[in-house]
């Protein structure tokens, strides 16, 4: 993410940048990341039209060609799923996490680095998340399928280039019912969490900006930012 941002005022369109090795990896809310040798660490840097609350949006653009990109190597069957905000799930276990992060004055963006990282080889031990967290996975110890970082990305950036374009022709409601139709624990009571509070209630929807919409004792609420847990 950093190195991408070092370089975004040089590039003149979309970028993958891709770490063999990160020794100050980082997740949402500056939580520490680990990302072993053989695993994916690749940022994508873009100068996306819009405001910044569409930029944003890239968040479910991206957990859709991961997804895409996932099925594409281990069979449509495999069992995937997504968990909002910027998580991909594999036999219920993360696999692969997003991180959006962005530059720009206003409500404009110049800059957009998403952020990318999949457990291909190894996954983090469960002791290294915090409590609550979901169990981290990799691909190969829960499929047997081994597959190079590089080659992972040739699928990923096909995907993610499909997704755009989708995005951008016909704006966030297909990505809006595609990321729906993926969803994990839909319909079923979740709690998230703020750094203020605490919402539990039925997993309703996504509504049109993206918000996580939870049906509560006191009604519908729509929570732009927050850590779920099941």
């Amino acid at each position: 993410m950093a190195e991408a941002m070092r370089r975004a005022p040089t590039l003149s369109g979309p970028c993958w940048i891709v770490a063999h090795e990160q020794t100050a990896g980082r997740g949402r809310r500056g939580r520490a990341w680990t990302a072993g040798q053989g695993n994916l660490a690749a940022t994508l840097v873009m100068q996306p039209e819009g405001t910044a609350a569409q930029a944003a949006l890239r968040s479910f653009v991206a957990a859709l060609a991961l997804h895409e990109a996932l099925a594409q190597v281990l069979g449509t069957d495999a069992p995937l799923s997504l968990k909002w905000p910027n998580d991909v799930l594999l036999n219920g276990g993360k696999v692969a996490g997003i991180l959006l992060e962005s530059t720009g004055t206003g409500q404009g963006v110049s800059h957009l680095a998403v952020g990318i990282g999949v457990n291909l080889r190894a996954a983090p031990p469960a002791d290294a998340v915090e409590p609550r967290a979901l169990r981290p996975v990799a691909l190969a110890a829960e499929t047997g399928l081994e597959i190079a970082p590089e080659a992972f990305l040739t699928h990923l950036a096909h995907a993610f280039d499909g997704q755009e374009r989708r995005f951008a022709t016909c704006g966030f409601g297909p990505v809006r019912a595609a990321w729906l139709d993926r969803a994990t624990r839909l319909g079923e009571v979740i709690t998230a969490r703020t750094a203020r509070e605490e919402t539990t209630g039925t997993f309703e929807t996504v509504d049109e900006d993206g918000n996580l919409v939870l049906r509560t004792a006191r009604g519908r609420v729509a929570i732009p930012a927050a850590d779920v847990y099941f």
